[in-house]
C-alpha cells in the first residue's frame, strides 16, 4: 500500500537548481532508493552505478556495528518528479537562499526497484552497510535533488563522482548518454565514447561484441584503446571532415559508415588476429589499434564514407602483411631494434615506433 514519509528538510538554492538537506534512518533508505547498476536491456543503457564492492561494504558494516561509530559524509540521491518539498509557513531565517520545510517522499512497498522515487548518486557502500548492518537504527545525513531524468542522474553521478578513481570504463559508457555541463576533457571524449556503444552493438559492424566495457564482459579490446583510436581520428584525422569544429556538432552517422568500412577491411586481412585476445594478438592490442587507426586515417583521409574505395584499402592492408607479426614472429624496426611479435608494449613510445613503421611501410608500397 502506497504511502509517504515527511522529512524535516532545508531547501538551498543553488543558481537555477535546489538541493535539499535531511536526516534520515538509514535503514529506510532502502524504502524508497534504489543503487542502479549499470546494464544494456537490447540498445538501452540502464542505470550508472558500480557494482557492490563487497570487501569495502563489509569493512563498513563492521564499523557501524561498533561502539562509537560515526559516519559524517552525506549520501547523496537523486529523486524523480514524485517527490514535493512543502515551505513553512513560519520562516525561521531571513538567508533568501536556504528555506525550511518538509520533504514528501512517496514510499510502496510493492514498487520494483526502478520504480522507486530515488536513486543512490554518491554513498552506494555506505548505504549498504547501513541497511545490513546488525543495528536497530542509524540516522544519516542525506543531500537529495530532483532530478528532471536518468540522463540527468547519470551527468549527476559522473560530476559528483569525478574527483574518485572511478573506473574510466564505467564513465565512457555513461557519457554518451548524459546531459547538462562536463567537464571539458568529458565532453570531449563524449563523441568517441558514443560511437563506441554503438560499434559495439551494431549489427553490422566488425567491432560488435568485442569491446571490453562494464555492460560488454566478454569483450576483449580494451575500450580505452578503441577511445584513443577514434579520438585522434575525430580531432586530427579522417573522421575530422564529418565534424563542426566551431559548434562541435557531428554527423555521427557518416562516422560510424566511415569507421565500419575501413575496420572491416582489416578484420577480413587478418581475421585469425582479429578474433583474439590482446595477449595472443597485437592487432588488438592497444598499440595495434592505435597504430591501425593512423593507418587508416591516412590512407583514408582524403575520402568521405561513400568514396572509400574498399578494393584499394584492401589491397593497401594486404601488401602490409607480409612484415606484420601480429600473432607469431618478428618486427623488424631496424637492424638495431627487432622484437618478438608479442614485445611490442601499449605505451606511448612503443605505439609511435609501430605507427612510424606501418606508415613507412604503407609509403614505400605506394611509390
Amino acid at each position: 500500500m502506497a504511502t509517504v514519509i515527511r522529512v524535516p528538510a532545508l531547501r538551498v538554492a543553488q543558481g537555477n537548481k535546489d538541493i535539499y538537506l535531511f536526516g534520515i534512518d538509514g535503514k529506510k533508505l532502502s524504502w524508497f532508493s534504489t543503487i542502479s547498476r549499470i546494464r544494456r536491456r537490447a540498445r538501452t543503457l540502464e542505470g550508472y552505478q558500480r557494482p557492490e564492492v563487497t570487501t569495502h561494504v563489509r569493512a563498513i558494516r563492521r564499523y557501524l556495528e561498533s561502539e562509537g561509530s560515526f559516519l559524517p559524509n552525506a549520501i547523496v540521491l537523486a529523486f524523480d518528479q514524485r517527490v514535493r518539498f512543502i515551505p513553512s509557513e513560519q520562516q525561521v531565517t531571513d538567508l533568501n537562499y536556504s528555506t525550511p520545510g518538509h520533504l514528501i517522499i512517496p514510499v510502496d512497498p510493492d514498487d520494483r526497484y526502478e520504480e522507486k522515487t530515488a536513486w543512490v548518486v554518491d554513498g552506494q557502500q555506505r548505504a549498504a552497510a547501513i541497511r545490513d548492518a546488525d543495528v536497530e537504527a542509524y540516522p544519516v545525513g542525506v543531500v537529495g535533488f530532483i532530478a528532471d531524468d536518468a540522463a540527468e542522474q547519470r551527468s549527476q553521478f559522473i560530476l559528483v563522482n569525478s574527483t574518485k578513481p572511478l573506473p574510466k570504463g564505467l564513465i565512457h559508457e555513461l557519457l554518451p548518454e548524459t546531459s547538462g555541463r562536463l567537464p571539458d576533457a568529458y565532453i570531449r571524449r563524449k563523441l568517441p565514447a558514443y560511437l563506441i556503444a554503438r560499434l559495439n552493438m551494431d549489427d553490422d559492424s566488425p567491432f560488435r561484441g568485442v569491446i571490453a566495457t562494464p555492460t560488454m564482459k566478454d569483450g576483449y579490446i580494451a575500450d580505452n584503446s578503441v577511445l584513443k583510436m577514434l579520438e585522434h581520428s575525430i580531432y586530427d584525422g579522417a573522421l575530422y571532415q564529418y565534424r563542426d569544429p566551431m559548434t562541435g556538432d557531428a554527423d555521427d552517422e557518416q562516422m560510424l559508415v566511415h569507421i565500419k568500412k575501413v575496420w572491416s577491411c582489416v578484420a577480413a586481412q587478418w581475421p585469425t588476429a582479429w578474433a583474439l585476445p590482446p595477449t595472443k594478438s597485437r592487432l588488438t592490442h592497444g598499440a595495434g589499434i592505435q597504430a591501425m587507426g593512423y593507418v587508416l586515417d591516412t590512407l583514408t583521409g582524403d575520402d568521405t564514407a561513400a568514396a572509400i574505395s574498399e578494393g584499394d584499402l584492401r589491397s593497401a592492408l594486404e601488401g602490409l602483411t607480409p612484415v606484420c607479426a601480429w600473432t607469431k614472429g618478428t618486427w623488424q624496426f631496424s637492424d638495431d631494434d627487432v622484437r618478438r611479435w608479442d614485445k611490442i608494449q601499449n605505451t606511448p613510445n612503443d605505439v609511435r615506433i609501430l605507427t612510424r613503421y606501418l606508415l613507412d611501410q604503407v609509403s614505400s608500397r605506394s611509390e
